[in-house]
């Protein structure tokens, strides 16, 4: 009888493994790999890995941290994508019943709509971006500036972008009592 262990798909796919170790360390570099089960990636993500300027208030509304992640392989990847589970902030389990938070029952983050599919040639760096821009929508669903997170997201879609600075500036605010964005400035 022939031996049909189970092997890694990392084991079966060196060069795939290769190509995602390779992009997200490169793009992600606070992510680090772990290789228990099928293996993940866990760590923080950037408030802002788009391609354009990041909007001013950004860093106010984000309270100057990006997502905490977990990025689940399962073995049947590539052919399947993995799933991505937002550690901090986490939704409240009412919010992996709506679909307007884009949080599946599970708590992994719905990365698809109707019209989108994974393609096993994409690159997971593009569920990542797609990951970071998350944690921007639900930071103005919870301040109360979208009744529903877009169809499309934020990535490749500026339309928020003026959003995000008004929602970041409220009545009350003062210089005494805000945390001010850093400015990029070192003494």
């Amino acid at each position: 009888m022939r031996d049909i262990a189970p092997i890694n798909w990392w084991d079966a796919e060196p060069g795939r493994f290769a190509r995602d170790r390779d992009e997200v360390t490169g793009r992600f570099p606070e992510l680090t790999w772990t290789s228990s089960g099928a293996g993940r990636w866990g760590g923080s993500l950037p408030m802002w890995p788009l391609e354009r300027p990041e909007p001013p208030g950004l860093w106010r509304l984000l309270g100057g941290a990006g997502l905490q992640v977990v990025i689940a392989y399962r073995q049947a990847y590539p052919m399947v994508p993995p799933r991505i589970y937002p550690v901090a902030p986490r939704p409240k389990p009412v919010e992996c019943t709506q679909h307007r938070w884009h949080v599946n029952g599970d708590g992994s983050l719905c990365q698809f709509q109707t019209d989108t599919a994974w393609d096993p040639r994409d690159s997971i760096c593009d569920l990542i971006l797609k990951a970071a821009a998350w944690r921007v929508e639900y930071a103005l669903m919870k301040a109360g500036a979208l009744e529903q997170m877009t169809l499309h997201g934020i990535v490749s879609d500026p339309a928020l972008d003026d959003l995000i600075t008004t929602a970041s500036e409220t009545p009350e605010d003062d210089d005494s009592s805000a945390a001010p964005e850093p400015t990029g400035t070192t003494e």
